[in-house]
Order: C-alpha cells, then sequence, then structure tokens
C-alpha cells in the first residue's frame, strides 16, 4: 500500500520518496512496524484470550514441570499472523506474485492452525485435530502452493530447475519434460514437482509443530530460519552478488526480503 503511495503516486511530483523503491529501505520499515505492532498488541491479544477462556491443556504424557503451564493462553498464532500480514500489506508490492503466495500459504496454514488450537478449546483436551487430518490439509495448501508455481512458470518469473549448494552444474528439474509430448500423461510430469513441494512445505510445518512447548524454543528457530533466508531472498534477487556467488538469479523474489524481515520482528515480539 505504502509501495504504491510513496512510489509510484507521489514519488514523480516529489523525487525524494524515490527510496522507497528500494528493498531494503521497506524492509527496515516493514520490520520496525512488525515490531512496535506486535509489542503493542502483545498484552492486549493474551488479556483478550484469557477472558475468552481459551488456554493451553497440557499433554497427559509431559513432564510433572510442565503441568504448571496448564491455563496458559493458546492461539497466540493470532498474532504473529496478525503482526507479520499488516506490515507485509502497507510495505511490499502486492503485484509481487511471490509476496501474494506467502502471504496465501501463511494464512492457509494458521487456518489449519486454529482449526486444532480450536479443536483443543472445545474438547478442553490437549488433542486437536487428528494426525491424518492434520496432514491432509497440510499436503492440500502446500499442493495448491505448488499449482501457483507452476503457473508462474508460464510467466518466466519461477524455475523449476533445482538448486543444489556446492553442486554448480548439477540443478535437477523437477519436471518431467519428456512426459509432456503425450497428452495423456503430461499430468503425471509435474509429480516429482508437486511431491517435492509438499515435502519441503509439510516437513517444515511439522517440524515448527515437534519443536514447540518449551519456552521460546520454536519461535528463536523461527528468528533464526527467517534471518537466512531473509538473506538468501536478497542475495538471489541481487544481479552482482548472485553472479559473484554463482547461485541463481530470480529477480523477483527479492520482494520476499520484506517479508521475511518482518518476520523476524514479529517473532521477537511474539518471545517477548
Amino acid at each position: 500500500m505504502f509501495y504504491y503511495l510513496f512510489y509510484q503516486l507521489l514519488q514523480p511530483a516529489f523525487s525524494p520518496l524515490n527510496v522507497f523503491r528500494y528493498i531494503t529501505v521497506r524492509t527496515a520499515l516493514a520490520s520496525l512496524t512488525a515490531l512496535l505492532l506486535g509489542l503493542a498488541l502483545g498484552p492486549w491479544v493474551i488479556r483478550c484470550l484469557r477472558r475468552m477462556q481459551i488456554k493451553q491443556f497440557v499433554r497427559e504424557e509431559g513432564p510433572r514441570s510442565h503441568q504448571a503451564k496448564a491455563g496458559t493462553p493458546t492461539m497466540g498464532g493470532i498474532l504473529i499472523v496478525v503482526a507479520t500480514l499488516v506490515p507485509t500489506l502497507l510495505w511490499a508490492d502486492l503485484n509481487n506474485a511471490y509476496v501474494l503466495l506467502a502471504l496465501f500459504v501463511m494464512l492457509g496454514f494458521a487456518a489449519i492452525g486454529f482449526l486444532d488450537d480450536y479443536s483443543k478449546v472445545a474438547r478442553r483436551h490437549n488433542r486437536g485435530l487428528s494426525g491424518r487430518s492434520k496432514l491432509f490439509l497440510q499436503i492440500v495448501m502446500s499442493s495448491c502452493a505448488g499449482v501457483a508455481l507452476l503457473i508462474m512458470t508460464l510467466y518466466d518469473v519461477y524455475s523449476t530447475a533445482l538448486s543444489v549448494p556446492f553442486f554448480k552444474n548439477f540443478r535437477p528439474e523437477l519436471v518431467v519434460s519428456s512426459l509432456l509430448e503425450h497428452a495423456y500423461l503430461w499430468p503425471l510430469a509435474f509429480v516429482p514437482f508437486l511431491a517435492f513441494v509438499a515435502l519441503v512445505m509439510v516437513s517444515s510445518s511439522n517440524a515448527v509443530n515437534l519443536t514447540d512447548g518449551l519456552d521460546g524454543l520454536a519461535i528463536g528457530c523461527v528468528v533464526i530460519a527467517s534471518g537466512a533466508l531473509t538473506i538468501l531472498t536478497y542475495i538471489t534477487s541481487h544481479a552482482v552478488i548472485s553472479a559473484y556467488l554463482d547461485i541463481q538469479h530470480v529477480p523477483q523474489v527479492g520482494e520476499l526480503t520484506v517479508f521475511c524481515g518482518v518476520l523476524i520482528c514479529t517473532s521477537l515480539a511474539f518471545l517477548w
């Protein structure tokens, strides 16, 4: 929103606003917005969750020391979603397909988490959605993201070739192009790619889910991963740096630097 307002609308009349076209500037401003928003909303969200009796039910098989955590407000992910969504909408280029896809995936997986937490609260038990139900919903969301990426390849925005670290000349193609020559087999050509996308996304989601339990452990890992992705998305979009490091250059993915930077500060606010 601000990118469109300051850079595309007002910049021709006021040249200093040209600074808003730089990803680094917008990442810094978006991250600061996320941190302040998360710190401001955090106490209010906790009070609302306590008022609505939305509390955590500790696993029966857990250690006795964790029983003291019974009644801790759950559904705190709402804070993460809001504090990530709002700054991204404000400072990112919303015409960028990667940003829109990242927001769609975040909201989709957040909806699955919400259903899981709501099921726990409604049943007053630590068991939410069944493992199969969660896995099915996660695979559906991942498949939707995979299809979106395949559509992006039609516009040369995305490549289905896999870049393998430390192996410059080994870039396997995840779409079997030979099957595309046969009309009755072409859907099978996309199966390896969709399976790979689902594997990465479902594994990442459940890695966070399984890590959660110790105070600050899951969100601490998210901060570290988001920091790494912030750097990777920026250097991948930078023609000079990506050429120097001999990594694949994907120009439009740089806008995800804003999203990843926001996620760092949102996570820090949540940790606080």
